[in-house]
Order: structure tokens, then sequence, then C-alpha cells
């Protein structure tokens, strides 16, 4: 059956239509593996998780997430690094391009317990203390404190500073907590990144590209710049930018695929640029995915570039006649 254009099982389905299953529960119930990828195509179903299936007409959420986990993590393990944050509500820490394709689950066993091998999983041993875990909704994972710091030292540094700032909008714990908890990880692998990416963190980041973006601004050598800046018309906040610096009427913004890609999602954002720039002589710098991830990026030199502009026009933009 069909809503809102999108394709829901029925009662004829041989399995519950309102919960998750595994590839195993759904060829036990006389469904084939082309079955199962001719439901996924048409919509009928989605998969969130390795060997996992969800039907579509059940709403993502914790308790989803929560259920889906419990079908594929073994008892005595946890789960870690981006599945934790998925499970948390951080999607923004998984990693680049993780949409288009099905993610491995990563459950790891305390130190002592023995190594994990499956190739649906990403496992192995971690060491942790009992204050690094937390139970939701019957899964042991790490907190999202612990989360934050294993992927700001174990991933690349675009995705470990999207991950901390994704983590850290969640409100679960500080800045200051965050900090004081780097040293722990002393002569650890990854450490010296930690060390340099915690102090840029913030939680007021709205996806991985504007994190990305930060770190090109960094390494153009600019100063910290200001995140979400409001822009304010008779007392009513009507515009936010991505970052910059106020006191320069200058900023930077990403634009991803999702939200700045269609013709009307364009023409808003040419009219609202357009508007910053005659009216509030705003120089902003505007960037897309190939401009700041990539061999060929450029987003470093072209910031350097514009924040030398916006310093040598400033007084002439904003000269009243």
């Amino acid at each position: 059956m069909t809503r809102d254009n999108a394709l829901f099982l029925d009662d004829s389905f041989p399995l519950p239509v309102d919960r998750p299953f595994t590839r195993s529960m759904a060829l036990g119930a006389g469904l084939t593996d082309r079955r199962l990828g001719a439901l996924v195509r048409d919509g009928c179903l989605r998969r969130s998780i390795e060997s996992v299936y969800v039907p579509t007409q059940v709403p993502d959420g914790l308790d989803l997430r929560a259920e889906t986990l419990l079908l594929v993590v073994p008892d005595g393990c946890f789960v870690c690094d981006e599945t934790a944050a998925w499970l948390h509500g951080a999607p923004m820490a998984m990693a680049p391009n993780s949409h288009l394709e099905v993610p491995k689950v990563s459950y790891f066993r305390p130190a002592d317990a023995g190594r994990l091998r499956n190739k649906l999983v990403t496992s192995g041993e971690r060491t942790l203390t009992e204050d690094d875990l937390m139970e939701v909704r019957g899964i042991l994972t790490t907190t999202p404190l612990r989360t934050a710091l294993d992927l700001g030292r174990l991933r690349r540094r675009d995705q470990a500073l999207a991950a901390l700032d994704a983590l850290l909008r969640l409100g679960v714990f500080t800045h200051e907590e965050l900090l004081a908890s780097i040293e722990r990880f002393a002569r650890q692998r990854g450490v010296v990144q930690l060390r340099w990416l915690v102090p840029l963190a913030d939680g007021r980041a709205e996806s991985a590209g504007e994190s990305a973006l930060r770190l090109r601004w960094y390494d153009a050598g600019l100063p910290r710049p200001q995140l979400q800046i409001e822009i304010v018309v008779d007392g009513k906040v009507v515009f936010r930018l991505d970052l910059g610096l106020e006191e320069l009427l200058f900023a930077a913004e990403y634009d991803g695929v999702e939200w700045h890609s269609s013709d009307d999602q364009v023409e808003a954002d040419d009219s609202r640029r357009g508007w910053l720039a005659e009216q509030r002589r705003w120089l902003i710098e505007v960037f897309g995915k190939a401009n700041v991830h990539g061999f060929h990026q450029d987003a470093d030199r072209r910031l350097a570039a514009a924040f030398q502009q916006a310093k040598a026009t400033y007084g002439t933009r904003t000269f009243i006649i």
C-alpha cells in the first residue's frame, strides 16, 4: 500500500511490519535475498545497519535504533564509535558518504574478554572504565563523552571534528569536560590530534560540512570565527551565517547538497546573500563539497584571500555618504 508517495508493507508480509528484522529472520520466513533487495529498491524497506531491515512505515528514533542493535550485538559487548554516536542521536558524527552504503556496526568487548571477528562488524577490544559506559534501551554503549573522545582521536580530522561538534551539540556534557578528559589518553594513539581539535570543538556547527569548512578556516591561519552569526531585522533574526567575523562583515558558508541544491533553494540562497551584500555590506564566500573535501580542495586558499579582501575593503563597504 502507499501513503504520501511512500510504499508501505501490509498484513500480507510474512513478518511484523512495525519492527526491524534480520536477514536470517527474513529467510526463515520464506523471503529471499532477491525479494529483500527488490523491497529495498521499491522503498518498502530500508537498511539502517548491516544485516538488519526496517519497514519504511517505522519512524526513526531512539527506540528503533536500540531495537535494531539488540538484534545484532552479542551479550558482553558494547557499541562504540559511529554506532554509539548514531544511537545517541548524533548522525553528523558518521563517516563521510555513510548514507551511500549500509554501515557496519561498531561493537567491542572489554580489553580482557577476547577479540571479536565478524565481516559484518568493526570490532575488537578496547580498554574503558565503568564511567565510560552506559545503557540505552538495553544496549550497552560508550557514553557520548567517551564516544566523542574516541572519534576525535581515531578518525581523520574532518570527521573527527564533525564528531566532536555533533556529540557536544547533544548538550549532555560540556566543553570543559571534553577538555579535561584529553590527558587520560596521553601517549595513546591519536592524542596529538585530540589535543589540537578539542579546543576547536563547537556544538553550534549544524553539519559535517560546516565543521570541515571551519578546519579549512584555521588551516588558512584566520582568527577564531564566530558561528551561526545572527542577522537581525526589526528585532527579529531573519538569517544566520555559518561562520565568520562580524567585526569585518566577512562570512563563509557551506552549501551542502541536502539543503542547497534545488532551484528554489539556490534562488533563496542567492536572494539572501544578495540582500546581505547590498543592504548590510557583508562579504560572503560560499563553498561546496568539492571546495572543502578531497585532494583538490581550495577552501583554505580562498578563505585566506577573501579575508585579506574583507580587511582591505571594510572601510569602503561601510562608508556612508
